[in-house]
């Protein structure tokens, strides 16, 4: 009797081992399938601060003083249209501006020879490093003043006469493509004339996408 009951002990013993065991490796199939067949949803990948706030590209491009000389006094011309005043740029060793200036009810010509100092920002002075007007005898100052005062200028483009240098602001420049523009290295000596073009993606028609 009791050997018998001692088997059946033992029986359902040995059951719910079997039970648990079945009920264990269940669960581990179940896992499994959910895993595999699970919905996966979309890899977000890491978007750095850096990225986020880029919407342009910039690139470097050279030119010569040669180019950049007939560049520059096309637009001169196009900016004094049929106005009566005169004066163009020459690129050389130095930057050279030659025109005529309007003095006592008439014209002297003038020649302005200046030093290009490109700036952090990317803009420009003309430091001015001679400065004349026909054989009158008049302050560097007061030149500078007639210069303000009588030649057009762009709008971005400022003539200081008490510091005897133009500033030329190249960032503010309003190109119509949208481009912005800015000068990296000129040096004329050695003809090596370098600017950063920045190109939005938006001029493009490329939307960044933000998360």
């Amino acid at each position: 009797m009791k050997e018998r009951i001692q088997r059946l002990k033992m029986k359902n013993k040995w059951k719910k081992l079997f039970y648990s065991l079945l009920a264990f490796n269940i669960f581990i199939i179940i896992l499994l399938l959910s895993l595999i067949f699970w919905p996966v949803s979309e890899n977000e990948i890491p978007v750095t601060e850096e990225q986020m706030e880029q919407d342009s590209s910039e690139f470097v491009i050279r030119t010569s003083k040669q180019n950049l000389n007939s560049l520059v006094n096309a637009y001169i011309e196009k900016l004094l249209g049929d106005t009566r005043h005169h004066y163009r740029i020459s690129l050389e060793d130095d930057v050279h501006l030659i025109g005529e200036l309007p003095v006592f009810s008439t014209t002297v010509p003038l020649s302005v020879h200046f030093e290009p100092l490109v700036q952090e920002n990317g803009d420009l002075i003309l430091q001015q490093r001679s400065i004349s007007v026909g054989l009158l005898e008049l302050p560097n100052q007061k030149i500078m003043e007639y210069m303000d005062k009588y030649l057009p200028m762009p709008e971005w483009v400022t003539v200081n006469p008490k510091e005897q240098e133009i500033y030329v602001a190249v960032t503010d420049m309003d190109i119509q493509s949208n481009f912005q523009v800015a000068v990296q290295t000129i040096d004329l000596e050695a003809n090596n004339l370098a600017f950063k073009l920045k190109i939005p993606y938006e001029t493009l028609g490329i939307e960044m996408l933000r998360d």
